[in-house]
């Protein structure tokens, strides 16, 4: 019994009643979760490293009053659970059986002093309903009869009272998304210690809610947006847990009469979770407070990512298994940095690696625009960028438990980019040392904020509603209607993602906080030498790419910072648009990869992009060279050759044989109908869509789309062939 007629049997409660296959269900989940978890295939420099370090941890434990540990502090929610697990992961591989009678009196130890049915469940919920049981229960599952009834009893007890049943009987509040995966994880794992069918039924029928996609708050939607925390773009952070605990219940309990599979979750593989690595990291947009936990984080949550699709794989289709392993192993191949991981994540990679069976796939030109998630990524041959905004269903940063206090403007157009050579730009302690206040692509107020300006958990909100954009798939034009954090500023922002170079277009700047107000053209962390030319009006940094700013006067600094220990030299181009300034704009392009030759000839070529339009009302370009015209209508008008009746995004592209696609979406998500006309002799329509309700051709096209607001803010897309 497969896909959804599976989980509507499993939500109807009669799992219990499935007959079991082959082996009893419990001693399969035992051996299954020991197989997935442990990483028995791990080389032995890994094995080796993991059973020194359990060593420590036995040799120095000393279960006296408090800590099981004199180096932490009690009641070390985090900590001692992962050294429990740690030596139960040790033991599963080695077979030390000290280790696995000190495991035992460390769980019982810390369940009597800390983790005690009945006990308060002071501070943060996720300790005691997910991060403490989750680490116990692995620990005690994997030393198996080490764990004596008298012991084994009492955790059940704690369990059950800090994650009752009737927690996972319904689908809200802290419990949705990853923190549910997790919960049913807890609950498998308590069900597989005492060997409960009926809880064992609730784990996997709990999963349900996670599956279909979502069109508000937390979990998956259609267009590829992750979203947690309600306003949260989290594919690198609770993302990477769910899809990772997906994988592991997937796999643990294939073959039981709890068996899961949803084509949604491999669809997101592809959709939401991809598009956001990029050689080997998982992109910062999309991991919320995380971004600096460590440096080089970004590399360790994209590595756990690409050992969470391997696994995934294994419930896959043939096909999807064999994509994704060329996939990763692109990825990991062309990573600059190498994160330590636990041993089944290193087992995973190892044995693709070693597989000269599997190609190394490249990165698929193009481009992604997950409009319900405020995120863009676009990818050409040797460069790439994405770029994170805020609406007003995304927050413009997230911060919590202390984490991530000077994120404020990572969502007013931040433009992340890389070219060949550059997959550290972000990880080797950039979030530690940069200027809060200048990060790429940004357009900011500098009215100083305190830490943890704005609300908790990602309610920062701005009232912008006109965030996002149009794409053919290959091309883009991405808006952003910024409102500044804690601030009266206001912009207009657009970005037109082409072959060499991002467009970047800025209007109707304005502000009454008093300080001034900054574009940053960019800001790297390098050492690398700048040069400009302020009357031709290019900048190009060496070994970076180049900046072609027509009719601007471009500030430069070059400084070392310091944050913590780590001390890093920066790059910093910016625009400076004065105190309190009225519609302020700017013009420039970014050229990831460029020579200072192909920079100085594009600015040399003032025609290779026509302005359209760059006002608060419509911002657009023509590419001649490349057949596009993009135009980001924030109010109803005209700008070129293209009308439209209402705010919208418009993306017209000329394949040069004829035929030409236009693409349209509805940022604001709630036109009911819209008119766009472009003034060029059309022949006829070849390829329509749903949505569409009227075409005229002739003298001009004219184009009548009905109810865009349900599609999300995603593109739709006609083909027309010239007279």
């Amino acid at each position: 019994m497969k896909g959804l007629t599976r989980r509507l049997f499993l939500q109807l409660g009669a799992v219990a009643a499935i007959p079991a296959q082959g082996e009893e269900p419990f001693v399969l989940l035992r051996r299954r979760w020991l197989e997935v978890t442990a990483g028995l295939g791990a080389g032995g420099p890994y094995r080796a490293r993991l059973g020194a370090m359990a060593g420590r941890y036995r040799d120095s434990m000393a279960p006296r009053g408090g800590s099981l540990w004199p180096d932490l502090a009690f009641p070390s929610y985090t900590e001692t659970p992962a050294r429990l697990q740690a030596m139960a992961r040790a033991y599963a591989v080695e077979g030390d059986e000290s280790l696995a009678a000190a495991v035992a009196t460390g769980i019982d130890h810390y369940r009597r002093q800390v983790y005690a049915a009945g006990a308060d469940p002071t501070g943060n919920w996720w300790n005691w309903q997910i991060g403490i049981p989750k680490r116990l229960l692995d620990a005690a599952v994997l030393i198996g009869p080490h764990l004596t009834e008298q012991r084994s009893g009492p955790l059940r007890d704690a369990v059950d009272h800090f994650l009752p049943e009737c927690v996972l009987r319904d689908y809200g509040g802290t419990s949705t998304g990853a923190n549910r995966v997790d919960q049913c994880t807890v609950m498998l794992l308590r069900a597989v210690l005492g060997a409960d069918r009926g809880k064992a039924a609730l784990a996997a029928s709990a999963l349900a809610p996670v599956f279909p996609y979502v069109h508000e708050g937390d979990g998956i939607y259609r267009d590829g947006s992750f979203i947690q925390h309600t306003t949260v773009p989290y594919q690198g952070g609770y993302g990477l847990v769910l899809l990772s605990g997906l994988a592991t219940l997937f796999a643990v309990l294939r073959g039981t009469p709890w068996e899961l599979t949803d084509q949604n979750v491999f669809d997101a593989v592809e959709r939401s979770f991809a598009p956001f690595v990029h050689d080997g990291f998982c992109m910062d947009l999309v991991s919320g407070r995380g971004i600096g936990r460590r440096p080089y984080g970004d590399h360790r949550r994209g590595h756990e990512l690409a050992s969470a699709i391997l696994l995934l794989g294994e419930s896959a289709s043939a096909a999807e298994r064999a994509r994704w392993q060329g996939m990763v192993k692109g990825w990991v191949r062309r990573a600059a940095h190498r994160p330590a991981l636990d041993l089944a994540a290193h087992a995973r990679l190892a044995a693709i690696m070693d597989d000269d069976t599997i190609p190394a796939l490249p990165e698929p030109a193009g481009h992604r625009l997950p409009a319900m998630s405020a995120r863009a990524v676009h990818r050409r041959p040797g460069w790439c960028a994405a770029l994170s905004m805020a609406s007003a269903t995304i927050g413009h940063y997230e911060h919590g438990n202390g984490e991530n206090l000077r994120g404020w403007h990572t969502g007013s157009g931040l433009l992340y980019w890389w070219a060949d050579g550059h997959g550290e730009q972000y990880s080797d302690s950039f979030w530690q040392t940069v200027d809060p206040y200048r990060l790429p692509g940004t357009t900011v107020s500098t009215v100083p904020l305190p830490d943890g300006a704005g609300g908790e958990w990602g309610d920062t909100c701005p009232q912008g509603r006109w965030v996002g954009g149009a794409t053919d798939g290959m091309y883009a034009t991405v808006g952003q209607h910024l409102n500044g954090l804690e601030s009266t500023m206001e912009a207009f922002k657009s970005w037109f993602f082409l072959d060499d170079a991002v467009v970047c277009m800025g209007a109707g700047i304005s502000s009454g906080d008093g300080v001034p107000v900054e574009t940053i053209v960019d800001n790297r962390r390098t050492d690398a030498p700048l040069t400009v030319d302020g009357v031709a009006g290019w900048a190009h940094l060496e070994g970076h790419g180049g900046y072609v700013l027509p009719c601007a006067r471009l500030r430069t600094l070059r400084e070392r910072r310091t944050g913590g220990s780590a001390t890093r030299a920066y790059v910093t181009l910016w625009l400076d648009h004065g105190v309190d300034p009225r519609a302020a704009g700017y013009l420039y392009l970014l050229m990831p990869g460029a020579s200072a030759g192909a920079t100085m000839a594009r600015a040399a070529d003032p025609e290779w992009a026509r302005v359209l339009a760059n006002t608060a009302r419509q911002q657009g370009v023509h590419i001649s060279s490349l057949g596009i015209t993009a135009v980001n209508f924030w109010n109803e008008g005209v700008a070129g050759a293209l009308t439209a009746s209402a705010p919208c995004a418009v993306l017209v592209r000329e394949a040069g044989d004829g035929t030409v696609t236009v693409t349209v979406s509805d940022p604001r998500r709630d036109l009911d109908e819209l008119t766009v006309t472009w003034d060029r002799p059309v022949a006829e329509v070849l390829r329509g869509h749903p949505l569409l309700s009227a075409a005229t051709t002739g003298r001009k096209l004219t184009l009548v789309w009905g109810r865009l607001a349900d599609e999300g803010g995603g593109s739709t897309t006609v083909t027309v062939r010239l007279a």
